[in-house]
């Protein structure tokens, strides 16, 4: 598993960007496939889920996570919910220790934030759709109604499709443009002509750096490109593969 050093030194919090590796899962799930939205053997990805959690130092009943719907939807978590009950939603705040905040991804960027001092964690999916629309806004603003102070906030990018591997056709830069011009300097030409290379975690930590945070921070690594590390959504696009597995990232206050 990966970890950031602003969330690894920050006290009272524990958190994880795992890899694809350590599990039970086999064939193109192999091994810690924790996406009960995969076509994976359900007891294996629950099995998976347990190691994660364990990793953690949190409960397996513990770990929560959404049906993730690329919105910008956000649950402030009292209590965890029972896999089945989750609810449609792209990001998770919650001040309850022992409660860990999952997100699964498999090319769109896990971001996950914390403010120590006021006790708060929260989770967002970044995939392109959620961030443009605010979802990472959003995850701050429902942090801060919980007691968290966006200059105290520390946020981490775990790991996603980076620029080399993210082709995308000039609707997708039209859409960015149109509703940010600033937007340009994430987009490069690719081989292909009209097309381009976008930067989602540098775009992402474009918006959440300019929401005032303490920190942000990026794992730096391609999903698409590290086949022994990760899942990829586009890798088995390219492939013609009939699904994929999903990574996780959590985060939760130590009880």
């Amino acid at each position: 598993m990966i970890t950031l050093t602003g969330l690894a030194q920050s006290t009272g919090i524990r958190h994880a960007f795992f890899t694809r590796a350590g599990g039970v899962s086999e064939g193109i799930y192999a091994s810690l496939n924790c996406g009960f939205g995969s076509r994976d053997d359900p007891a294996r990805v629950a099995r998976n889920r347990e190691l994660a959690a364990a990793g953690l130092g949190v409960a397996a009943d513990r770990l929560v996570s959404c049906h993730q719907v690329h919105g910008t939807a956000i649950v402030t978590v009292e209590r965890p919910w029972r896999h089945g009950q989750n609810p449609r939603a792209d990001g998770m705040a919650t001040a309850v220790p022992g409660i860990a905040l999952g997100i699964l991804a498999a090319d769109c960027a896990p971001v996950l934030f914390a403010d120590p001092m006021g006790r708060v964690v929260g989770a967002a999916h970044g995939g392109w759709r959620g961030t443009l629309a605010g979802v990472m806004e959003a995850t701050v603003a429902a942090m801060a109604a919980l007691g968290a102070r966006p200059s105290r906030i520390r946020a981490a990018i775990g790991p996603c499709i980076a620029q080399s591997s993210y082709e995308v056709g000039p609707e997708f830069e039209a859409a960015f443009a149109a509703a940010d011009r600033a937007s340009a300097r994430f987009f490069r030409p690719a081989a292909r002509s009209g097309h381009f290379l976008f930067d989602l975690p540098g775009y992402i930590a474009q918006r959440l750096t300019a929401l005032g945070l303490a920190a942000v921070e990026q794992a730096a690594r391609d999903t698409a490109a590290e086949e022994k590390m990760f899942f990829s959504y586009r890798r088995a696009c390219q492939r013609g593969e009939s699904d994929y597995g999903r990574g996780l990232a959590a985060i939760a206050l130590a009880e």
